[in-house]
């Protein structure tokens, strides 16, 4: 601890939270004083003036986080410490908005918050009036991609909230399927160029010839096929965020192209001369170590430390297995809202699923949810269906893997159950209606186990490619939207 001492206004309306951190607080020296609601709070504000607010958001009378820039701009040198159990990206995001010094999900860790209060009395705030004129705060933010309330995901949210409000250069780490690209979506969404455009380039889904033009853009005639001018990507990212992802996949001669644009600001196109001035925050990704790729000469080390400025690690699904639950409904929910049957999670098989190590992470349980929805029986998905579900068939040791007769028996069920509604003259376009429900799902997976290789793709399926990015197109199906 600093030594530091101070006065401390806590506002919860549970009563052990407040006794249990008026005791901490107090033998560490501070002077405390506990508050149940909105009002309680604002009537020991009238005479008690407090170096550090530790405030619950769910109150009897209302949000507390509603009033916390108007405290702030009360008393500009106050550090407030946020609360919540709803463990949510959105509230973290909110509560740094709102000016706020910490926040914390509950059940919280009591020596991290008194560390937390320590360090905020050590860290008086020079310009906290600059947080509280409103300018920069957020809008509620509803529908955000990401889902989790484990531990884990709590020090996600926490690194997102601390950066949205600025322009750092962000390089998210993780395994495929962890949810790359959603953490640099929910950025673009809740920062200041969220009005501005999010455009995102795998780098190992275009072959590497193309990488250059493909970022930088080229003129008519640069190579065969350049019929025209065209803009690259950060062009069309200008004044918004360009999301580079995997870019441990990335050419050596195109990573020596990219840090010159990096530091100067400026692209020049294939082809061209011209220099042209853009604006735009770069969030990065990978699946790969970089420091190895650096070791084996693979990966530039200026370019590597120009990246990573703030880095954001995203836990595998097999280190965040309270979330699973969670994820599974929100999948079958948003199968539902895309017209997919309705099905819901037993409460065996939310269970069971944390004995599975969940290799391809959050994008496995995805597919899993949406192809429960499409071929599985019963409304309820349960222990037993799960178990003949789930990939390599050793979850407690049993299991089978969806067998063609499972398949058909779906595809019987659902059919039967169209033509009751209303009869054959009612149900003309059966056949297309069963192809748009399959061939999606086909298509996706098959793009999936390829890492978004069409051309494997195209193969693996039995078709050519052009059939295929027709496909794509009538599904509206974006193969770079799939890796993450």
């Amino acid at each position: 601890m600093s030594g530091i001492s101070g006065k401390v206004l806590v506002v919860d309306d549970d009563p052990a939270i407040c006794i249990v951190l008026g005791e901490a607080l107090r033998r560490q020296g501070h002077k405390v004083k506990t508050a149940a609601s909105i009002k309680e709070r604002s009537a020991l504000l009238e005479t008690f003036t407090p170096d550090v607010l530790i405030t619950d958001v769910m109150l009897p009378d209302g949000n507390g986080l509603d009033d916390v820039s108007a405290i702030i701009a009360d008393i500009p040198a106050i550090s407030v410490i946020v609360l919540s159990a709803q463990n949510t990206l959105n509230t973290a995001v909110r509560s740094a908005e709102k000016g706020a010094f910490e926040y914390l999900p509950k059940p919280f860790d009591l020596n991290e918050l008194t560390r937390a209060v320590a360090d905020a009395l050590a860290m008086r705030r020079q310009d906290s009036a600059d947080n509280a004129d409103g300018d920069g705060e957020m809008p509620e933010q509803d529908g955000l991609p990401l889902v989790g309330r484990s531990a884990a995901m709590q020090e996600v949210y926490r690194t997102i909230a601390k950066v949205v409000s600025n322009d750092l250069t962000i390089l998210v780490l993780g395994e495929s399927g962890t949810g790359k690209e959603l953490v640099a979506e929910a950025i673009h969404k809740l920062g200041r160029r969220r009005t501005k455009p999010f455009v995102a380039i795998n780098m190992a889904a275009i072959p590497r010839e193309l990488i250059e033009a493909e970022l930088f853009g080229y003129e008519k005639g640069a190579f065969t096929g350049a019929h025209a001018r065209t803009a690259g990507k950060f062009e069309q990212a200008n004044g918004g965020t360009l999301f580079l992802d995997e870019i441990g996949d990335m050419p050596l001669e195109a990573q020596t192209r990219l840090l010159r644009v990096l530091q100067s600001g400026e692209v020049t196109t294939v082809g061209g001369s011209t220099q042209v001035k853009v604006n735009v925050r770069i969030i990065a990704a990978t699946n790969k170590e970089l420091p190895s790729l650096i070791a084996e000469n693979r990966f530039r080390e200026d370019l590597y430390y120009r990246l990573n400025v703030v880095p954001i690690p995203l836990p595998a699904l097999r280190d965040r297995k309270d979330d699973i639950p969670l994820l599974a409904r929100h999948f079958l929910e948003r199968a539902a809202s895309e017209g997919l049957p309705r099905k819901t999670l037993a409460d065996d098989a939310a269970m069971l699923m944390g004995s599975w190590h969940w290799p391809g992470n959050v994008r496995e349980l995805q597919n899993l949810m949406q192809r429960l929805a499409v071929l599985s029986r019963e409304n309820v998905i349960t222990a037993d269906i799960l178990r003949l579900s789930l990939p390599l068939q050793d979850v407690e040791g049993s299991g089978s893997a969806f067998g063609a007769d499972r398949v058909g028996d779906a595809v019987q069920d659902w059919a039967r159950a169209q033509l009751a509604v209303g009869g054959t003259a009612m149900r003309e376009n059966l056949y297309e209606d069963m192809l748009t429900l399959v061939e999606p799902v086909l298509l996706r997976e098959a793009l999936l186990s390829t890492d978004c290789n069409q051309i494997r793709a195209a193969s693996l399926l039995g078709i050519n490619r052009n059939t295929l990015r027709s496909k794509l197109n009538e599904y509206k199906i974006d193969p770079t939207t799939l890796r993450r």
